[in-house]
């Protein structure tokens, strides 16, 4: 696997990338990734995936958010929305590159907003031809409330109420820091050392107006759009995404889905414990749909089953 530093550009910032591809030329198909809650780009925990897509023909583009890492933005503004419009920036960088199949992109995202950020960019994007969300959030408001006892949670509900008061009287609100007062950490958390290797690289003070976006945060509506193959991968009793969260992403995609739940683990420690078993199904569902698509079939048996979609590549 060759890596290589790239750099593109999101509203007007430069982004940092990295560029993964097979020792062979392309054009290759290509996967693009936004780091999950907090991430990182060369984040080691994402490295294997990596070398997993390109042994079967993939480049994988991951690259830091605006504001994180080495790409340039405003420092520390945790913002879903400008997440968002990074992935959609990464996919246009990608069908500029001579060595990317144009018509053959997709998304793969784990952690968190990681995974509900993958489903979001397949909804508004219909380049991307298919979607891999593991471990992801559905719903902001659901997540920050089930990280709290109920009278933490109105306390917290509470000061962002007084943060509003504070921003209009003086222009400036509270900064906190994003894994302790905006996300609550498990224990598990606190005593894994999985990201270790970028934890200390992460703002430790936004401000807590960045909490509105994260309970604004809607994967779960996107879903229910959602025509583009998705495969979702959950946490059997999840304590940091909930378990429910990925069952309801699959319950509502209307295209091609699969759902792949790993049991006996939690959600730290499923990153090792399935690695073996979770990975080629990862790599097989992205080979299946993400290909070029030459000829469109569209076929409606009854209107109660809807319509069914198929892709097919004439020889080269």
């Amino acid at each position: 696997m060759r890596s290589t530093g790239v750099e593109f550009y999101s509203e007007g910032d430069r982004i940092a990338a990295i560029w993964r591809t097979p020792e062979t030329p392309g054009p290759y198909r290509a996967i693009v990734q936004g780091p999950g809650w907090l991430g990182l780009k060369d984040a080691k925990l994402y490295v294997r995936y990596h070398e997993a897509l390109v042994a079967a023909g993939f480049a994988v583009l991951v690259f830091d958010y605006r504001g994180f890492g080495d790409s340039e933005g405003d420092r520390g503004i945790l913002s879903p929305a400008r997440q968002l419009q990074d992935l959609v920036n990464a996919v246009s960088y990608l069908t500029t590159r001579d060595d990317v199949v144009a018509d053959a992109i997709g998304v793969f995202g784990t952690g968190g907003t990681g995974g509900g950020n993958a489903v979001l960019l397949a909804d508004v994007d219909p380049r991307v031809k298919a979607a891999v969300s593991q471990v992801p959030v559905a719903d902001g408001t659901d997540w920050l409330h089930r990280m709290r006892e109920e009278h933490a949670w109105l306390a917290f509900l509470a000061s962002l109420e007084e943060d509003r008061r504070l921003r209009v009287a003086s222009g400036q609100g509270r900064l906190v820091h994003p894994r302790e007062e905006i996300m609550v950490p498990t224990p598990e958390r606190r005593a894994t050392n999985i990201k270790a290797d970028v934890d200390d690289r992460i703002p430790s003070a936004i401000p807590l107006s960045c909490a509105e976006e994260i309970l604004a945060y809607r994967p779960i509506d996107a879903a229910n759009r959602l025509r583009t193959p998705l495969l979702v991968i959950g946490v059997e009793g999840d304590a940091t995404t909930p378990t429910d969260h990925a069952e309801a992403l699959y319950a509502a995609a209307k295209g091609p889905k699969q759902l792949i739940m790993q049991r006996h683990t939690t959600h730290y420690a499923a990153y090792d414990r399935y690695w073996e078993q979770t990975t080629p199904l990862i790599v097989d569902w992205l080979d299946r749909y993400v290909r070029p698509s030459d000829v469109v079939v569209r076929t409606t048996t009854s209107p109660e089953q809807g319509e069914a979609i198929e892709l097919m590549e004439a020889p080269k």
